[in-house]
């Protein structure tokens, strides 16, 4: 019963398709085209189906689909329905909607192929409401919906991410006996995953009888894009278990998980398994693995993959730029921007990104300044609201915050959550709490539901020390049932990776790793380390700010890096949140002390610390 009502609230809730007036191109067997191709053949006859279809494969546009169309129609075979199926099938694959829709129409008998071809044209057309239209007008008709036609349906759902109506195509998918039909099910999966409702993806794809490449590629990218990296290669791992062989799509697919989740020993083992199994470092595949490395905290890596690539375009150059300016080497990404300059390819927006916000973490104002002009004046790129956002960081970072804010408020184009966060973040670095209070406000007015909003600006109060502000900061967070986003922070040792939050006990080894925490303490006082409680945002003693400052979740993850390896190996770390500067202070006394290179993936950006030092120079 709950089914039946799925496809009657899908027909009655919507109409037939709506179309603009548009004349058919039925209606050429009027025009001089047709009458020239009449007076062509003084006795017209039938002629074969064959050839019209002959002629439509080898139509190579949309003037020469008309023209038979025109001769299809003089010629009286237009109630073919294998001539009109491929007919409307040309229409669609050039996107002409209109024709094709009139030409459906006007079609006395459809079959499967009929409604396929027409929804698939709508909804690869990006005319998502007219290729729903037509999907319910083919419900109430009584023709069941087939594998081909299903699949589109449910990519117009996962498209629009529009979750009501993908489960009520589920329900009819249900109805028809249709869920173990590998490309229907495949399509579920990925539109569940779409949306985010990672669970309902993953419960499908357990139940499946057979699972192809698609599937598990669709799977894997799901778990990754719902922020679960994690579990993406641990069902990569399986897939190769069960016998599957990857192609270069789902290569590509576990290559960006790794960039995600950060563990540069599972980036190995993939890298590996690339070059054992020989897939060729195209453009798609190598610029993939560049960010991977990137982003797993080997820039050098990134450079080696990117010098054995034998063709790059314009992305595969802006990747490397965007891996020199995550690790704060602003300088290295402006030479990579000359190289490419020199290579003869023309940057795009996407370049520019990438630039700026290497000069951003770099502290390199003044060239980000003469980029952004050249943008426009040189490259004909124009500035969208990310190139804005990289500009108020830029000028934010450099405390010209007036200048930030001017900008931001002569922009023309439309201000979104990431540029005012940009300008709240420099006024938390500089103190600037009448502009915070301005950017949150705005920020807030984007985003209420958005907890970091009001945390950040909690934490501005805070430093300020207008703890009763703090508080009703807080309280308006109760009232709106909102949460703060708590801190987290993950080590990989010997390829399993370890959890750690703020005051931690849950590790096995929190007895060693709390004593080893004490000894560094002793150290790194010696040192001339001094805990910096500005960081502690609670008002609360003195003493008691120390012993929250070394809980932090980053400490414990290094504490524990430091028992769990062997002396001079890296400590690779990845924190969800932005480091803060107490910790980020300790990691460098840390290196000194220990001889060994700390490497930090925070929300931000990458600090490599070593020998006392950071590679983003103070400045992040």
């Amino acid at each position: 019963m709950l089914k039946l009502k799925s496809q009657a609230f899908l027909i009655r809730n919507h109409g037939m398709p709506r179309f603009p007036k548009f004349t058919s191109a039925a209606a050429l067997a009027d025009t001089t085209i047709t009458q020239t191709l009449i007076q062509e053949v003084p006795q017209p006859r039938i002629q074969p189906p064959g050839l019209f279809i002959t002629a439509l494969q080898s139509s190579r546009n949309i003037f020469h689909i008309r023209q038979v169309h025109a001769q299809v129609a003089v010629n009286g075979i237009l109630q073919n329905l294998t001539v009109a199926n491929k007919l409307l099938y040309m229409y669609a694959q050039h996107k002409v909607l209109g024709d094709a829709y009139a030409l459906f129409s006007g079609m006395v008998e459809k079959n499967a192929v009929s409604w396929s071809v027409m929804v698939g044209g709508f909804v690869k057309g990006g005319d998502f409401a007219n290729g729903f239209r037509t999907f319910r007008e083919l419900i109430r008709c009584g023709m069941p919906p087939d594998n081909y036609t299903l699949p589109f349906v449910i990519r117009a759902c996962r498209d629009l991410m529009d979750l009501k109506i993908g489960r009520l195509v589920h329900d009819i998918v249900l109805k028809h006996g249709l869920l173990s039909d590998n490309f229907v099910c495949a399509a579920l999966v990925d539109m569940y995953a779409k949306c985010r409702v990672i669970d309902d993806a993953r419960q499908l794809f357990d139940n499946m009888p057979n699972r192809d490449i698609v599937t598990w590629t669709v799977m894997i990218g799901g778990f990754a894009e719902c922020r679960n990296a994690s579990e993406s290669l641990v069902l990569f791992d399986r897939m190769i278990d069960e016998g599957a062989v990857p192609d270069k799509v789902t290569m590509v697919t576990v290559v960006n998980a790794c960039a995600k989740f950060g563990a540069m020993h599972k980036a190995r083992l993939v890298h590996d398994y690339i070059r054992r199994n020989k897939f060729y470092l195209d453009v798609i595949l190598g610029t993939a693995m560049i960010d991977m490395y990137a982003k797993c905290g080997c820039v050098d890596s990134a450079r080696e993959i990117f010098d054995r690539m034998q063709v790059r375009n314009v992305r595969t150059w802006s990747a490397l730029i965007a891996s020199y300016g995550y690790h704060g080497r602003g300088k290295e990404a402006l030479e990579i921007f000359e190289m490419m300059l020199s290579s003869g390819v023309l940057p795009n927006a996407v370049t520019f990104i990438s630039l700026l916000y290497a000069c951003s973490h770099a502290g390199l104002t003044e060239e980000g300044l003469r980029f952004f002009s050249l943008m426009l004046d040189e490259y004909a790129v124009r500035a969208d609201v990310k190139h804005y956002t990289c500009m108020v960081d830029l000028l934010g970072r450099a405390g010209k915050l007036d200048e930030a804010l001017k900008l931001a408020e002569s922009m023309a184009v439309e201000k979104d959550e990431g540029l005012w966060s940009a300008l709240l973040g420099a006024c938390r670095v500089h103190g600037n709490l009448d502009l915070a209070e301005k950017a949150a406000s705005s920020l807030l007015e984007l985003q209420p539901e958005n907890p970091g909003h009001y945390v950040l600006l909690s934490n501005i109060y805070a430093r300020a020390g207008r703890w009763k502000e703090v508080a009703k900061m807080r309280n308006l967070m109760t009232r709106r049932r909102l949460k703060k986003i708590p801190g987290y922070t993950w080590i990989e040792i010997d390829d399993k990776n370890y959890q750690f939050g703020v005051a931690d006990r849950t590790h096995p080894q929190s007895e060693n790793i709390y004593a080893m925490l004490k000894s560094l303490s002793h150290k790194l006082e010696l040192a001339g380390y001094v805990p910096d409680t500005n960081f502690v945002l609670h008002d609360v003693d003195e003493e008691v700010k120390v012993d929250m400052l070394y809980t932090h979740s980053e400490k414990l993850a290094i504490a524990f890096g430091l028992i769990a390896t062997s002396d001079g190996t890296p400590i690779r770390i990845t924190k969800n949140l932005r480091v803060c500067g107490d910790c980020h202070t300790f990691s460098k006394f840390v290196s000194a002390i220990t001889n060994r290179e700390i490497i930090v993936r925070d929300a931000n950006r990458f600090h490599l610390f070593r020998e006392g030092t950071c590679s983003c120079g103070d400045y992040w």
